[in-house]
């Protein structure tokens, strides 16, 4: 019992110590399993860190995996790839530098300033040539490393995206992307000094009015050599870098406005007129007369200044661009108004006047024509070419029309009514003054060539007298209208004192002038004679029959007739005033507007009529003289009488007082105006 009692607890403090050793050991487990726990938690972000690092270090170490002979040539493919990029981040470098001198003033330096600016187009031209073979090489190595699996995928990806992005730079044109927009800043600077230049230097041409009078001196280049040396300098900059429009941009606004000042002080708003604004051509006489010294003063000393200028600062650019320059400038400038103004006259209506002011115009365009052949005759000046020759049509065309018409309203003139007080008709003395004009030295030439140029447009014969056969023509269409005038006064007197009027005029104006040298010396002395023979018939048919009411007959002056003679005297002196009287009155309203004539038509009548009216008053005067009545018998005394008779024919601006017996009238003037009948029909 005992022993199996001592058995049993030996079997029992065994397991009881195994089972204590199984303890500490399981404890001694989790004691190790805890720290292992621990040190396990503490390298989770160390075995992250390295896992995320294992790409980097096997493309490090693929190199060494990659195959022999690509790793021997990769160092070449690098070495070529590099070498032109390092060139150009060279460039790149160098561009940068020049940042500072191109954006300072190149007025300041100009010559330097240009050296620069040609360093930096050099630089771009590098950069242009060479971006693209750089980018190039880049992009076969990368496609060799990605090849031969030398270099890492993401590596190479990244590449491939900055290299794609260099591409799309350069394939765009856009040089900015090169320097940042330096050349352009550059470029935009070099303007400002060109437009500096010019307007520093571009002063407006002193005008006086005696310069206008000194038509045949040309200006001088309005600029000087040194600055148009140095715009030509900045032109060529500008041009390399298709700046050309620009620049001619400047140019014609600077000059355009330097001329348009110079004009300024011509006072050149006439131009501006339109045909609603002036009534007839002669109330702007004076702004044409203007117009042809200033268009030439303008042409001679601006434009062909201007001409001149262009062809000094373009010339190494070609005949086209700065023929174009100059035609535009001339355009802004004001060369288009001169021309409008010009047009404006020829819109207006039909006269006479309107022909020699046509023909003033013409004269003016003609004395320029070689000018304007010179100065605009080039492809770009059309539109200045149309609307000259436009002009010179209208005004030939229209001087033409004019000319042609006035024989036609010289011969519609012949059914009006003459003047009613016998005065000259407004058509004799405006078409012979007319003519005259036409004939003298100022138009005939103009003229003639007008008419001879108009009728090769129609393609009729040349005719070396077509002027003057036209005149000689119209003189006696005016010689048949007076014709027919004198014919048709009711009054035979009046009759006359119209054709004294007429005849006289003729042959006093038209002597030692141009019409009456073509009319000849025998005409001239037709007309003085006609003159004269009107002028006795007046006398005789009117005054000369006067003395006649103051007969002697039957006047015996003795004591018993005494009576008698008195009562004869009475009745011849009543009839005397009565004729006189009633002959004044009518012909007091008469004129004769030649002083002249008039004074010898007067001295006639007194010489004819108060000789006998003063011997008869000396000797019968005092047989009525004493008598109550006697002012109804001795009317006048023979100094009034001879002072009513000197009065006579006076127009009526010239007439003075009122005389006894003078009757109160007033002048009829039914003359012709040449000037308003001729734009009647126009």
């Amino acid at each position: 019992m005992d022993q199996s009692a001592s058995g049993n607890d030996c079997k029992n403090n065994f397991c009881i110590d195994k089972l204590i050793a199984a303890r500490k050991s399981l404890k001694l487990s989790l004691e190790k399993s805890r720290t292992l726990g621990l040190a396990l938690e503490k390298a989770g972000p160390r075995l992250e860190e390295i896992n995320q690092r294992l790409p980097s270090l096997e493309a490090a170490v693929r190199p060494i995996r990659a195959d022999k002979d690509a790793l021997v040539a990769v160092g070449g493919h690098i070495n070529r790839a590099v070498g032109p990029a390092a060139a150009v981040l060279k460039v790149f470098d160098a561009v940068h530098g020049l940042e500072k001198s191109l954006l300072s003033d190149p007025s300041n330096d100009l010559p330097g300033y240009l050296s620069v600016l040609k360093r930096l187009e050099e630089a771009l031209r590098f950069l242009g040539d060479n971006c693209g073979l750089a980018i190039q090489w880049l992009e076969d190595i990368i496609e060799y490393l990605e090849d031969n699996r030398v270099a890492d995928g993401m590596y190479l990806s990244n590449l491939k995206t900055s290299l794609k992005g260099l591409r799309e730079l350069q394939n765009d044109g856009e040089r900015v992307h090169l320097d940042g927009g330096l050349l352009d800043a550059a470029l935009d600077k070099l303007e400002n000094e060109f437009r500096r230049l010019l307007t520093e230097h571009s002063v407006p041409l002193p005008m006086s009015a005696p310069s206008l009078g000194e038509q045949a001196c040309i200006a001088p280049s309005p600029l000087p050599v040194t600055v148009i040396q140095k715009l030509q300098a900045i032109l060529g900059s500008l041009i390399a870098n298709n700046r050309l429009e620009k620049c001619i941009t400047i140019y014609v606004e600077v000059r355009s406005s330097n001329v348009r000042a110079s004009l300024k002080a011509l006072d050149l708003d006439y131009l501006e007129i339109s045909i609603s604004q002036f009534n007839n051509v002669q109330s702007i006489e004076g702004h044409i007369e203007q117009w042809g010294k200033h268009l030439e003063f303008a042409v001679k000393h601006l434009f062909e200044a201007e001409f001149n200028l262009c062809n000094d600062v373009f010339e190494r650019i070609g005949l086209d661009v700065w023929m174009g320059c100059f035609a535009k400038i001339a355009a802004q400038a004001g060369i288009l108004a001169f021309l409008q103004f010009g047009r404006t006259i020829t819109e207006s209506k039909k006269e006479p006047i309107k022909l020699l002011k046509l023909l003033d115009i013409f004269s003016s365009l003609n004395k320029l024509r070689l000018d304007f052949n010179r100065l605009f005759g080039g492809a770009a000046c059309v539109e200045i070419q149309n609307l000259t020759r436009d002009l010179i049509k209208r005004v030939i065309d229209g001087a033409a029309e004019i000319f042609w018409e006035i024989f036609v309203q010289v011969e519609l003139q012949r059914q009006s009514p003459p003047p009613q007080d016998g005065s000259i008709p407004r058509l004799v003395s405006s078409i012979t003054d007319y003519c005259n004009e036409l004939l003298g030295d100022n138009y005939r030439p103009i003229l003639s060539q007008v008419l001879v140029i108009h009728q090769s447009w129609k393609q009729k014969k040349f005719q070396e007298m077509i002027l003057v056969n036209e005149v000689l023509k119209i003189i006696k269409a005016v010689d048949l209208n007076l014709e027919t005038w004198v014919k048709a006064y009711g009054d035979a007197t009046l009759s006359c004192v119209f054709a004294m009027n007429c005849h006289w005029h003729l042959y006093k104006h038209l002597k030692g002038t141009k019409l009456g040298e073509l009319m000849g010396d025998s005409w001239l002395k037709e007309h003085e004679q006609y003159k004269e023979y009107y002028s006795a018939i007046f006398l005789r048919e009117s005054w000369g029959k006067l003395p006649g009411h103051l007969s002697r007959e039957g006047l015996i002056l003795f004591s018993g007739g005494r009576a008698t003679a008195r009562d004869l005297v009475k009745k011849r002196l009543k009839t005397f005033n009565e004729a006189f009287d009633e002959m004044f009155r009518k012909q007091s309203v008469w004129v004769i507007p030649e002083r002249d004539l008039r004074e010898k038509t007067c001295q006639l009548i007194v010489q004819t009529v108060l000789p006998v009216y003063r011997s008869y008053m000396q000797t019968y005067g005092p047989l009525v003289e004493k008598d109550a009545s006697s002012s109804k018998y001795a009317k006048y005394t023979v100094q009034g009488l001879e002072q009513m008779l000197l009065s006579l024919f006076l127009p009526r601006r010239e007439r003075y007082g009122s005389f006894k017996g003078r009757p109160t009238g007033s002048k009829i003037d039914n003359g012709v105006d040449l000037r308003r009948t001729a734009s009647a029909v126009a």
